[in-house]
C-alpha cells in the first residue's frame, strides 16, 4: 500500500492539480499534433516512410514500455522527483526535436519524450492520489481525465494552425512552453513515496521493453525488408523469446511488475480489449488521415487539422452524456459493446473517402468514430479497475494502461504496414496500363505516396506519362486506405461480439463494484 512521506501534505493542492493536468494535457497532444505535422516533416527532411513512422511509433512505444517501470521507480525515489525528471526529459527531448534536421535524431528524441511521458503520467496520477482524498480525489481524477481528452481533441487543430503559420517545428516548441510552465510549479507540489517499495523489477522491465521493441520494429520494417526476410523473422523470434523470458521473470518475483493472474480474469481482459480495438479505429486514423487529406484531397495543413476535430471533439462531449445514461441505469456492458459497434459502422462509412470527398461528406463517419471513442472515455478505466478484487486495483490499473498504450503502438504499426503493402500492390499492378513508367522504383514511389508526397512521386516519370501515373498513385493510395478501413471495421465488429460474450457472466466482486464503475464515469 502506498504511504505518503511526512512532507506529503505540503504544497498547494490547487496548483498541484493544475500542474499535473497541464502536463497530462500535452502528452496526447504530442501524438495527435505530431501526426498532423508529419507531411510537413516529410517535405522538409525528405525521409523514407519507415523513418517517418518512427516519429509517432517511437513516442508511443516508449510511452507504453516504460509505464510500469516508471511507476515502480516513482514509489521508491519519490513521485514529485519522478514527475520533475519526466517533465524535464520531455521538455529537453522536445526542444532537441524542434531544432534538429536529422530524422534519426528526431526519432531518438521522440523515444526519449515517450519515456518522459511515461514518468509524467504515472507519477502525476500518484501525486494526485496522495494530495486529495474522498470526493476531492474523485473530482481531481475526473479533471485529469478531461485534460487528457482535451489534449487528444485539440492537438490536431492547434497543430494545424501552428504548422500553417510557423512550420512543423512550432508544434514541438509549443509543447516545450507548456512543459516549462509545469516545471515552474513543481517546487510547490507535495512529495510522497511508498515505504514498502524496495526494488525495481529490472528483469521484467528489460525483457518486456525489448520484446515490444523487437515486435514493433519488425512490423514497421517488414514492408521494407520483406516479411519472410531473415532480419524480420529474427526480430519476431526475438520478440517471442523475450516475452517468454518476461513471463518467467515475473513468475519468480515476489512483487512482480505485472500480476499475470489478471490475464485469467475474463471480465478484466474483456474491458482491456476495448481500448486496444479502438486504437485501430481512432488512434490509427489520427495518424493516417492527415497525410491523406493533405496529399490526396488537397487540404492545407490547417484545414486538415480542423477536419480532424470532427473525429476528436466528440471525446470531450460524449462522456458527459454516457455518464448520465449509466447513472440512469443503462448497462455498462451495453455501452461498451455499442462503442465497438459504432466504431465498426464509422470505419465502414468512411470508405466513401476519395480525392474529391467533401468535408460535409466526411462529417458523418468522423463524428461516429469520435463518438465511439467518447463512449468509453472514463467509463472503461473504472470498469477495468472495479472488475478485479480491490487488492489488485493498482496492478490492474498498471496492466490496463500498458495494454492500452502498447495496443496503440501496435495498431499504428500494423495498419501503416497494411496501407503500404496494399498501396504498393495496387501501384505495381497498374503500371502496365500506364505508358512511360518502365523502370519505376515501386517501393520508393509507394513510400513517397504514403508520406503524402504524391506530386514528387509522380515526377519520377517523364512529363507525358505524369498525369496518368499520378492518377494511378492516387487510386492506389485510396484503395489502400479503403482496405485499412474495412480491416478496422472487421476488427471492431469482431471485438464487439467477443466483449459482449465475455462480459455476459459477471463475477460477484464485479457485481458489487458496479456503483463504482458508474461513479468512475462521472
Amino acid at each position: 500500500m502506498s504511504t505518503a512521506s511526512p512532507d506529503a501534505r505540503r504544497g498547494n493542492p490547487t496548483l498541484t492539480l493544475v500542474a499535473v493536468c497541464l502536463a497530462v494535457l500535452v502528452l496526447p497532444a504530442s501524438l495527435t499534433g505530431t501526426s498532423v505535422a508529419l507531411p510537413e516533416i516529410n517535405s522538409d527532411l525528405h525521409v523514407g516512410l519507415a523513418s517517418l513512422q518512427w516519429v509517432v511509433n517511437a513516442y508511443n512505444l516508449a510511452f507504453a514500455c516504460f509505464m510500469l517501470g516508471c511507476g515502480s521507480l516513482a514509489d521508491i525515489v519519490g513521485r514529485r522527483r519522478m514527475f520533475t525528471a519526466g517533465t524535464t526529459l520531455f521538455a529537453l527531448s522536445t526542444l532537441a526535436g524542434a531544432v534538429t534536421s536529422s530524422i534519426v535524431v528526431l526519432d531518438v528524441t521522440r523515444a526519449l519524450a515517450g519515456l518522459g511521458a511515461a514518468a509524467v503520467m504515472t507519477s502525476g496520477a500518484a501525486i494526485l492520489a496522495t494530495t486529495f482524498e474522498g470526493a476531492a480525489q474523485a473530482r481531481a481524477f475526473a479533471i485529469l481525465g478531461s485534460s487528457a481528452g482535451a489534449g487528444l481533441a485539440l492537438g490536431p487543430s492547434t497543430a494545424g494552425l501552428l504548422v500553417d503559420a510557423y512550420g512543423w517545428r512550432s508544434v514541438f516548441l509549443s509543447h516545450l512552453v507548456i512543459s516549462v510552465l509545469v516545471l515552474i510549479a513543481v517546487p510547490m507540489m507535495p512529495e510522497s513515496r511508498n515505504p514498502a517499495a524496495s526494488k525495481v523489477d529490472w528483469a521484467g522491465i528489460t525483457t518486456f521493453t525489448l520484446s515490444l521493441f523487437c515486435l514493433m520494429y519488425a512490423i514497421v520494417q517488414g514492408p521494407q525488408q520483406g516479411w519472410t526476410s531473415t532480419g524480420t523473422l529474427l526480430l519476431l523470434g526475438a520478440a517471442a523469446v523475450l516475452m517468454a523470458l518476461f513471463v518467467v521473470a515475473e513468475l519468480r518475483q515476489s512483487r512482480p511488475m505485472i500480476q499475470l493472474s489478471l490475464l485469467k480474469q475474463g471480465r478484466f481482459m474483456a474491458v482491456s480489449l476495448i481500448p486496444v480495438a479502438l486504437s485501430f479505429s481512432f488512434v490509427c486514423l489520427l495518424v493516417l488521415l492527415p497525410t491523406y487529406f493533405t496529399g490526396v484531397v488537397g487540404m492545407s495543413v490547417n484545414a486538415s487539422g480542423a477536419t480532424m476535430m470532427l473525429l476528436t471533439l466528440p471525446v470531450l462531449v460524449v462522456p458527459l452524456v454516457v455518464s448520465q445514461l449509466v447513472k440512469n441505469g443503462v448497462s455498462t456492458r451495453l455501452v461498451l459493446t455499442l462503442s465497438l459497434v459504432v466504431a465498426a459502422a464509422g470505419a465502414a462509412w468512411l470508405t466513401l473517402i476519395g480525392p474529391d470527398v467533401s468535408v460535409a461528406a466526411l462529417a458523418g463517419p468522423l463524428l461516429l468514430l469520435g463518438i465511439s471513442m467518447g463512449m468509453t472515455a472514463g467509463l472503461v478505466d473504472g470498469a477495468a479497475i472495479t472488475s478485479v478484487e480491490p487488492t489488485q486495483a493498482g496492478a490492474a490499473a498498471g496492466l490496463f494502461n500498458t495494454m492500452r498504450l502498447a495496443g496503440e503502438a501496435f495498431a499504428i504499426a500494423v495498419m501503416s504496414a497494411v496501407l503500404l503493402n496494399s498501396t504498393r500492390s495496387h501501384i505495381s499492378d497498374g503500371l502496365s496500363a500506364v505508358r512511360g513508367t518502365d523502370g519505376v522504383d515501386v517501393d520508393g514511389v509507394a513510400d513517397r505516396v504514403i508520406g503524402g508526397d504524391l506530386a514528387g512521386a509522380a515526377h519520377t516519370v517523364a512529363g507525358s506519362a505524369r498525369s496518368g501515373f499520378l492518377d494511378l498513385l492516387t487510386r492506389g493510395y485510396t484503395d489502400g486506405l479503403h482496405l485499412v478501413l474495412w480491416t478496422v471495421a472487421v476488427i471492431c465488429a469482431a471485438s464487439a461480439v467477443l466483449v459482449s460474450v465475455m462480459l455476459r457472466e459477471r463475477t460477484r466482486p464485479a457485481a458489487a463494484a458496479e456503483p463504482a464503475v458508474e461513479e468512475a464515469a462521472v
